[in-house]
Parts: C-alpha cells; sequence; structure tokens
C-alpha cells in the first residue's frame, strides 16, 4: 500500500486560527500542518481535512478514484468538507469489516475515546493502523494478542504516549512498525523538538503531502538503549527522562533515594513523583543498580545517579578525610567502575537521570568539593558510555549527543 498524508495536524490543523501562542507563531511553511486526512492507493480516504482535492493535488495525487470515505472522529467532530464527486461519508461500525473491489479490507476498531479506529489491509496483505486523535483502541490491556506487527501506524503519538505503550505490549508494534505521529496540535513542541521527541519513542513526524510506502522500515527510528538526562535543580530533568519512556510498556522507576523517616518536605517530593507515573510502572526503591542493569527485562528509569553516589559515598566513609585517604577513594573507584560497566554491558533500554552540579558556587567545605568532584567524574563515565545525553535547562532538554 502507499498512502498520502492530506494532513497531519489536530482537527483545527496547526497553527490553530487565532491563537497567539509560540507554537503556533513558528508553526509556518513547512511546520504548517492541515487536519489529519490519510489518502490509500487513492482508493480509500480516511477523515478529510478542508480543501481535500487541492490538498491530494499538491501532493500529486487525484481523488477522482476514491470509493470510500470513512470518518474516524467522534459523531460530534469537526466539520466535513466534501467536494463534489466524492462518496458520501460513513463510518464502520466497531468490529464489522468492509471488503473494497479494489482488495482492501477494513475492520472497524472499538477505542477507549469517542470515535472509531481503521486496520487497513492492502491487497498484498501489508496492515496499517490509523486511530483518531486522544485514542487508543479499547480492550488492548485484556491480553489481547495481533498476529504480527502493523506495518504502519498512524495516531496521537504525542498526546497518547501510553496508546504507543499498550499496543507494544500487545506485541501489535514491533521493531520494524513505522509509527507517525499525526493529529499534531499546538500542545506538541516546535520542531526540531518535535522530531526529537518522536525519535526516542520509536516514532517520526512527516510534513503534509507526504507519501509512504506501508512496510518500508528504513525510516523507522532507533530507539537508543542507553540516555543519561542531566539538569539542575528543578530543571525539569525527570520529568523529560519519565517522557521518554512514557511511549513503552512495564517501565520500571528505581528509586535510589529510599525514604527518610520524619521528613514530611522528602515524602511530599516521593508522592508527587509517584503519582505523575503512569499507573503501569512499577516502582523499586533500590540503589543495586548494577543487578538490575546485567538482568534481563522491560525499560529501567534511574532517577537519580546523584542519590546512589551519595549513599556510596556513605558506605566507604568519604566525609572522613582520614578514611577518605586510606580506604574511601579506592572503593568508592571500584564501585563507580562496576555500574559504569554494568550500563556498558546492559541489554536493557535504560534512561538515567542525574544533576549537573559543575556550573555553579564553588562549595565551601571539602566535602562538598569531594562529591562535586566525584559526581562529575561518574556523569563523564555513564555519559561515554550512551547514545543519547541531554541536558536540560528551564525545562527544555538540549541534546549534548
Amino acid at each position: 500500500m502507499e498512502i498520502t498524508l492530506l494532513g497531519t495536524g489536530g482537527p483545527e490543523g496547526l497553527p490553530r486560527p487565532g491563537c497567539p501562542c509560540a507554537a503556533c507563531a513558528v508553526a509556518v511553511g513547512a511546520a504548517a500542518r492541515n487536519p489529519t486526512s490519510l489518502l490509500v492507493d487513492g482508493a480509500l480516504l480516511l477523515d478529510l481535512t478542508p480543501g481535500p482535492a487541492l490538498a491530494a493535488a499538491r501532493a500529486g495525487r487525484s481523488l477522482g478514484g476514491v470509493q470510500h470515505v470513512l470518518l474516524t472522529h467522534p459523531q460530534a467532530g469537526p466539520p466535513v468538507d466534501l467536494p463534489p464527486g466524492l462518496p458520501t461519508p460513513g463510518r464502520v461500525p466497531d468490529g464489522e469489516r468492509l471488503a473494497l473491489l479494489t482488495g482492501h479490507r477494513v475492520l472497524a476498531m472499538a477505542l477507549d475515546a469517542p470515535g472509531t479506529g481503521y486496520e487497513v489491509t492492502g491487497p498484498a496483505g501489508d496492515r496499517l493502523l490509523y486511530l483518531p486523535a486522544g485514542s487508543a483502541p479499547a480492550g488492548v490491556d485484556d491480553g489481547l494478542e495481533h498476529p504480527a506487527p502493523y506495518d504502519m501506524v498512524l495516531l496521537d503519538a504525542i498526546g497518547r504516549p501510553d496508546a504507543l505503550a499498550r499496543l507494544r505490549a500487545t506485541g501489535a508494534i514491533g521493531p520494524t512498525t513505522d509509527v507517525i505521529a499525526v493529529h499534531l496540535t499546538h500542545g506538541a513542541p516546535p520542531e526540531p523538538e518535535l522530531h526529537r521527541r518522536l525519535g526516542a519513542d520509536g516514532a517520526r513526524a512527516v510534513p503534509d503531502g507526504q507519501c509512504l510506502a506501508v512496510g518500508a522500515y528504513e525510516s523507522v527510528p532507533d530507539v537508543p538503549r542507553r540516555t543519561l538526562v542531566l539538569g539542575g535543580a528543578r530543571s525539569g530533568k525527570s520529568a523529560e527522562a519519565e517522557r521518554r519512556l512514557a511511549a513503552f510498556p512495564g517501565v520500571v522507576y528505581v528509586a535510589t533515594g529510599g525514604t527518610r523517616e520524619d521528613d514530611p518536605d522528602w515524602a511530599a517530593r516521593v508522592r508527587l513523583h509517584r503519582e505523575r507515573r503512569p499507573a503501569a510502572w512499577r516502582t523499586e526503591e533500590t540503589r543495586d543498580l548494577v543487578t538490575l542493569l546485567r538482568a534481563q527485562g522491560p525499560p529501567l528509569l534511574i532517577d537519580c545517579l546523584a542519590l546512589w553516589l551519595t549513599h556510596a559515598m556513605d558506605e566507604v566513609g568519604a566525609w572522613d578525610d582520614e578514611r577518605w585517604a586510606a580506604t574511601g577513594r579506592r572503593e568508592l573507584a571500584v564501585r563507580s567502575a562496576e555500574l559504569v560497566d554494568a550500563w556498558r554491558s546492559t541489554h536493557r533500554t535504560v534512561v538515567a537521570v542525574s544533576n549537573e552540579v559543575g556550573s555553579g558556587v564553588v562549595p565551601a567545605t571539602a566535602s562538598g568539593r569531594r562529591f562535586r568532584d566525584e559526581l562529575g567524574r561518574l556523569n563523564a563515565a555513564i555519559a561515554a558510555e550512551s547514545e543519547h545525553v541531554l541536558l536540560v535547562v528551564a525545562g527544555l532538554a538540549v541534546p549534548l549527543r
């Protein structure tokens, strides 16, 4: 199958009419997007964008061969612009199938939000899944298994990263599935941050008018195995790390800070962290990172290396000058080397958070300077063995590698 994206934006397009926000202000030229609409092999049109005939002509396609127009958005969705000559738009009831004379087969899929999703199988057996904005397939948490991963999935990857995670959990999305982000609104980050964020999810965005071959997986981005996220206090580094794994199932959140008795402020921080994590994630409060990294399993999110280092320095007596000079420095070097080796050799997808403390005022105490120096060395060693390294400043992720 070949698809033509007549539009890739949200129901109101991008920029939204009259919206003064920063995202809409920069959505000009190739970054502007019509409401999402998909033309399949010139015969099937999924949803309608304003001026569909003109949008098709700009992409070098014609709507003259369209036999069916199917809608996915809710019944009270955006108005439909139907040019003369196109079939009357319709909707396939959930769970029912539609066979086209061209050999395409369409299965209507129930969703967890208003609207209808469509699975389209081409004459040659290639398969795509197309979902409306803000939705995921209903029932995928009930152990539903697909016969094979889809060749292409088009969905609201920015607004519903959990839909990606749920489809991955059932095998509907595999390593070669081409995941295309559509329904992009001003809630999505502007380019190039949009492409960086989607790439971390194994997805991509394309401009309006793009023609894509279903089953051609050469453009599927490689998800990095190891990512280090650095940042200062309240920079947004933890939120950035969580966002990078939001599209993956079964994530294990490794909290290295543990619990602190009689510290209500710390308890409140831990509670806020837990509340914003996806419900499907599992939390492990441990500092035994080496064992976790060397084991097989789902993705890990480690928050954070600075707290791991604090505990390690406590155990080797790093705050006592005599013990540090006698044995502490050497013992800490051994522990850090073991962690770096486990990070280097891990087969799991892992994102680690760490503090960037070397850019401020020089600590007034010897122990403070010691911690700053050791954390800088650990960060550098972990970064050297990472595919992606990010520095988060004021909530903005700056890629360093």
